[in-house]
């Protein structure tokens, strides 16, 4: 019987055809099929270890400055000039910590958590997800109003970082390096309400959860999100270096700062000068008085940053609608011109728009609600119509505003 010549298991050649052929435990490769696989290994790989290495080294390129930060949300948010400082530093020196902290040897610098509080539509969303556009680490954000105590119907507080996970492409070590906003975090202040079998009504079992993701530690997370489950694979993630950023509005803090500072709100006033100082109460807000709201000491102990949103004026609303780069204004001005009409708007109209929405209390969210209703008629006739100008008038947004649904509201 004659001997089986031996040949490439992989493409087939035999010994006298190559110039090399390496032995394996069951078969065997050419020096040509070799050099193929390494190429395509070093392709694959490399690729893979490429961006890996590009989260991995996030955080060390492009550390821009708190001034630069600051000009950077100029472009966007409108005012709020305190809390764009704060943030601004607050991200400078998470970008430096995560950079540096490693060839401090003997100092650890600890993290600089915040918190915002303002008036609903200020801009505390908007701030964060202004500052995502920017940051070259993962970002997400969470609403606080959705966590629920663990036993309880509702998402656990290790959600949020499910998120972050999944913002970072599962990628573990540049999730450990992430930022998180938690948005309505006064929704979980410590309340007298009654309990319940299904939710934890009082938000303290939250707040409690909350502190070992605040200040560090190992945490298993689902990486998709949901209930944990005995069968199911858990992620380890260090929340050490994850810097946390809460935003809530604080409805009625007012009252508690005034007390503390000897300044009556309750009631009217006809001093115009008096109105504004208690718009501006909010500079006067200390540690102290979110612990009187309803936060426990121990979870604002892990904020030591505190910062304020001022209430929105009349010109802040004017600006707000023209002047950043995703102005209300240029976003209507840009859906009119996709069917090929210039859309203009009058100066008196502005002002109307602005007055209405300081007349529903809704900052700066309530001036897209007017605006749709202006424009609601022209946006559904409009593309039918062979029209390429269009000029929003006084005349026309009262009357259209005024046959509104929103027009009906009443304004407590």
């Amino acid at each position: 019987m004659a001997k089986k010549e031996t040949t490439c298991s992989f493409c087939g050649a035999n010994r006298a055809n190559v110039q090399m052929l390496i032995a394996g435990v069951s078969g065997h490769i050419c020096d040509s099929c070799a050099v193929q696989a390494n190429r395509i290994v070093s392709e694959e790989v490399g690729e893979t270890n490429v961006s890996k290495n590009v989260l991995k080294n996030t955080t060390e390129i492009n550390i821009h400055k708190p001034a630069e930060i600051k000009i950077l949300l100029d472009e966007y948010v409108i005012g709020q000039d305190e809390a764009k400082k704060v943030l601004s530093v607050a991200v400078y020196n998470h970008f430096k910590r995560l950079k540096f902290s490693s060839e401090k040897e003997g100092v650890e610098i600890d993290k600089s958590n915040v918190i915002l509080v303002g008036r609903t539509g200020t801009g505390k969303t908007l701030l964060a997800k202004t500052i995502a556009k920017m940051l070259n680490v993962p970002f997400c954000i969470a609403d606080a109003t959705v966590l629920t105590q663990a036993g309880y119907v509702g998402e656990d507080v290790e959600s949020i970082l499910s998120r972050l996970l999944q913002a970072a492409d599962y990628n573990v070590e540049s999730t450990q390096k992430g930022i998180v906003f938690i948005d309505e975090i006064d929704k979980v202040a410590r309340k007298n309400d009654n309990p319940s079998i299904t939710r934890d009504v009082s938000g303290e079992g939250v707040q409690q959860a909350l502190l070992k993701l605040l200040e560090g530690c190992i945490v298993s997370v689902p990486p998709q999100g949901g209930r944990k489950h005995p069968e199911q694979k858990l992620v380890q993630i260090d929340t050490k270096n994850i810097l946390f950023i809460c935003g809530g509005a604080f409805d009625g803090i007012e009252q508690i700062i005034a007390s503390r500072v000897n300044r009556q709100t309750i009631g009217f006033s006809s001093s115009s000068e008096e109105n504004i100082e208690n718009e501006s109460l909010l500079k006067y807000i200390t540690p102290t008085d979110i612990k009187t709201y309803g936060l426990i000491p121990e979870l604002i102990g892990r904020f030591p940053v505190l910062s304020y949103l001022e209430p929105l004026n009349e010109n802040d609303l004017k600006r707000i609608l023209t002047e950043p780069k995703n102005a209300l204004i240029k976003q209507y001005i840009s859906l009119f011109d996709i069917d090929g009409v210039k859309l203009s708007f009058e100066n008196e109209t502005l002002d109307f728009i602005v007055k209405k929405a300081l007349e529903f209390k809704l900052g700066a969210r309530g001036l897209r609600s007017i605006c749709e209703a202006i424009l609601t008629d022209a946006m559904f006739e409009i593309p039918s119509l062979n029209l390429k100008t269009f000029n929003v008038s006084l005349d026309y947004a009262n009357s259209q505003f005024s046959k509104s649904k929103i027009a009906s509201l009443k304004v407590a």
